[in-house]
């Protein structure tokens, strides 16, 4: 047994790397931008040309973080053949380069290139090959509904649970969304989501390990999932990022005069600032241009913080800059900073949300999104 032991010690060190992003990130970064950079030294040893490749190497370094990127995004539902995916990920993130190299007219290594492409994608496919006939995948099942049907499906090790005290860390969540579950669970489901750790239906979780579609209603048949990651969400931060600079180059000559125009209108800063409940349920500082007299202290209590018709508090200058909605134009530094988007929920007050979390069903899952 001892001997048993000690034979197999290094082979589950090597698989416990094996499924670890930074592993396959860090070794195929070598066989994707390194190695080809070498085979390409061999073959075109001229200065000339390795001067004039040199921006093959970064393109070698984009093209494999994104072909990663796809492929971890597309295979993220439980049931989803990794291996099917991994062609097509890395012929789309390598076609892109190949297309903007072509638009801009830049010159580039087409064999260092080609290479790059031809050895991370074996890379991929050693790796997932070997992680999938050694490893099966693990869940936790939350007990209710139609949550014991799932586990006869042999595809899965699953977890079952019966209280939210028996979390078994970072694994994903099976659970049946309509099922009468505890306030307890409500709110433990909620936390996973906001966490980034995924939480899935059983209905679909049984549909994508099976193959199987349960005709109830033709809406219904779709796949379905709590977890905020998606590819959508990653571009839309860029997208935000990019506009925000694009707007702030803009207007700042705007923001400059209405910042005096609230100052001489009435007493008190220009810019308002306040404690709101954003991406996670995490609280961020709003900032607004300022439409209202300054309260008096001791005034900030929940009614106060809501706003009224024809609400005696704001100023004229506030008036009209409601009304155009110019007093948002701040919480463009906000977007810059990653903590509200472009489109997306209110972020209301702290004492605001905590009373509408009481009282609105879910009301916390709209902090799944910034």
């Amino acid at each position: 047994m001892r001997a048993e032991r000690r034979k197999s010690a290094p082979g589950n060190v090597v698989f416990s790397q094996l499924v670890r992003m930074r592993f396959q990130v860090s070794i195929g970064l070598v066989f994707a931008v390194l190695v080809p950079a070498m085979i390409r030294s061999w073959f075109e040893g001229k200065p000339g040309q390795i001067e004039r490749y040199d921006e093959t190497m970064l393109a070698t370094v984009w093209s494999f973080l994104l072909a990663f990127l796809i492929f971890r995004k597309v295979t993220w539902f439980p049931g989803v053949r990794a291996t099917a995916y991994i062609l097509p990920a890395f012929i789309a993130a390598y076609a892109l380069t190949v297309i903007g190299f072509f638009s801009l007219r830049i010159d580039y290594s087409r064999l260092q290139l080609g290479t790059s492409f031809l050895l991370s994608t074996a890379f991929f496919y050693v790796v997932f090959f070997v992680v999938r006939r050694a490893r099966r995948p693990e869940m936790m099942l939350v007990a209710g509904g139609d949550a014991d049907r799932v586990q006869r499906i042999d595809l899965v090790d699953w977890r079952p649970v019966t209280s939210p005290s028996e979390d078994m860390g970072s694994i994903p969540v099976v659970v049946d969304l309509k099922a009468d579950l505890s306030p307890e669970w409500e709110r433990f489901i909620t936390d996973c989501a906001l966490a980034g750790r995924p939480v899935y239906n059983v209905k679909q979780v049984m549909e994508s390990l099976s193959g199987r579609v349960q005709i109830e209603h033709l809406s219904e048949n779709r796949l379905g999932s709590l977890s905020p990651d998606s590819i959508y969400a990653s571009a839309k931060r860029y997208f935000d990022f990019v506009l925000a600079l694009a707007v702030i180059a803009v207007i700042w000559p705007l923001l400059i005069i209405v910042a005096i125009l609230i100052r001489l209108d009435s007493r008190g800063p220009a810019i308002f600032r306040q404690n709101r409940v954003g991406l996670g349920g995490r609280p961020f500082t709003v900032y607004k241009f300022r439409t209202m007299h300054l309260a008096k202290p001791g005034s900030e209590d929940l009614a106060g913080q809501m706003t009224e018709p024809n609400d005696p508090r704001i100023t004229r200058a506030g008036a009209f800059l409601r009304k155009s909605r110019i007093d948002e134009l701040p919480q463009v530094l906000n977007i810059l900073k990653g903590q509200m988007s472009w489109i997306g929920p209110r972020p209301e007050a702290l004492r605001l949300g905590e009373w509408y979390e009481a009282h609105i069903p879910f009301y916390r899952y709209r902090h799944i999104v910034r």
